[in-house]
């Protein structure tokens, strides 16, 4: 019996034990989040310059480049260049076979001497009909079927030029030159292959381009293409360059999207931009991969903070006033209880009025001995590191700057806190 006792009380001890502990558990999570002193870093509110920067990756290639195709088709039999080979406008870079395009000049040459031949025969013929018929020797009809003989012999001389013409032509284009000074960057053909000729899809047998003026390629997301316009300055990083930073300037901006993704959860739709590099671009080489910075915007000696101070909160709730039925109560009294009862029964139109939705604003929190302020403000532009502070803000003034959890939950209005060092800070929210 007295051993069964001492087990009942050894189990009530221990129940009582673990209630206790977690009474004390839930007590000390409430003081940390309700009364705790939060850990923050801070930094000061700055005047300087801000320049808003766009992004974006693409490759390097040459503002003017030239793919090299026949128009006529034919065997290649001599290459005058080799890829990487540098070129002069009216250079001769490809000669085709001219053995077919010779013999269609000689059979037009032929064919315009017949031509000739029977247009003089015709012209003699007509003279002799008109002799005729004016003297009485030949009806309207010889003559009117010798005028139409000299005027087909005319049409059929015509017809030649342009038959001779057409082939010459076809013979001159057998020698393909190149349309300006620069290097062969790529060379697709090799003697004794055949050029297919503009007859059928692009055949392309060489591209010529000119080195000494390059550009970058990119593409910018349509969220902040809004903001680029023609001339804007770029800084270029090339990944086979490292610590060199080209200047550039933005030439072209797309009209047109380009979309990937149609129709997936990964769809995205960018602009193309092409940024004109502005000297130094003898290193570069056609297809390098490169980034840019687009420089959309800058305003100088301007208020601006660390960009993760500013995070967003619903704003203060404004004091609320006496209802209208409560007054009434008060100064007026009661009515009658009939009159009472109408009146209950009748909606309050100042209580059943929708409150208006309060938005989301953005703040930053200041920091003001020992405790957290937070303070509305009105930002500008932005770069990858600040922010520009319109209104808001004084220069010098103490801003929170993390961390993250403190800024994005734990921070509100009148919040104690405590300032960390950076290293310090750092092992605490690590922890």
């Amino acid at each position: 019996m007295w051993s069964r006792a001492m087990s009942k009380k050894g189990k009530i001890i221990i129940v009582l034990g673990i209630i206790l502990i977690l009474i004390i558990l839930v007590v000390v999570n409430i003081k940390r989040s309700t009364g705790g002193t939060i850990k923050v870093q801070v930094g000061k509110v700055k005047r300087g310059d801000i320049t808003q920067v766009v992004s974006g990756s693409g490759r390097v290639q040459p503002e003017v480049q030239v793919k090299i195709s026949a128009n006529v088709s034919g065997k290649i039999v001599k290459l005058h260049v080799k890829e990487g080979e540098q070129v002069k406008k009216g250079q001769i870079l490809v000669e085709l076979d001219r053995t077919r395009y010779e013999a269609a000049v000689d059979q037009a040459k032929s064919n315009l001497k017949s031509a000739k031949a029977s247009l003089k025969k015709a012209r003699s013929e007509y003279r002799r009909f008109q002799e005729l018929y004016e003297k009485n020797l030949c009806s309207l009809a010889d003559l009117e079927s010798a005028e139409a003989s000299l005027l087909l012999a005319e049409s059929n001389v015509e017809q030649a030029e342009a038959s001779l013409k057409q082939a010459a032509d076809d013979l001159s284009k057998t020698t393909l030159i190149s349309p300006i000074d620069g290097t062969v960057t790529k060379l697709n053909k090799e003697e004794g292959e055949i050029a297919l000729g503009s007859m059928f899809q692009e055949d392309v047998i060489m591209i010529v381009a000119d080195l000494s003026k390059m550009e970058v390629v990119t593409e910018i997301d349509e969220n902040d293409v809004v903001l680029v316009s023609l001339g804007d300055k770029a800084k270029i990083e090339v990944d086979a360059i490292p610590d060199t930073i080209f200047e550039g300037r933005v030439s072209e901006i797309a009209h047109t999207a380009t979309t990937r993704g149609m129709g997936t959860a990964e769809e995205v739709t960018n602009f193309e931009v092409k940024v004109a590099i502005e000297g130094g671009a003898q290193q570069l080489r056609p297809g390098m991969s490169a980034t840019v910075d687009i420089e959309t915007e800058t305003h100088r000696n301007v208020l601006h903070i660390p960009i993760q101070c500013v995070t967003m909160r619903m704003p203060k709730a404004e004091t609320e006033k006496p209802s209208v039925k409560k007054y009434q109560k008060t100064n007026e009294g009661k009515a009658s209880n009939q009159e009472g009862k109408n009146a209950g029964n009748q909606p309050d139109e100042e209580t059943d009025k929708p409150k208006p939705e309060r938005k989301l604003i953005q703040v930053v929190f200041v920091a003001e001995n020992g405790f957290a302020r937070m303070v509305p403000v009105e930002t500008g532009i932005s770069n990858d590191t600040d922010i520009e502070i319109i209104s808001g803000l004084k220069e010098g003034q103490q801003v929170i700057t993390g961390s993250y959890k403190a800024l994005s939950k734990l921070l509100k209005d009148g919040s104690k806190i405590k300032v960390s060092k950076a290293a310090k800070f750092r092992k605490e929210t690590e922890k």
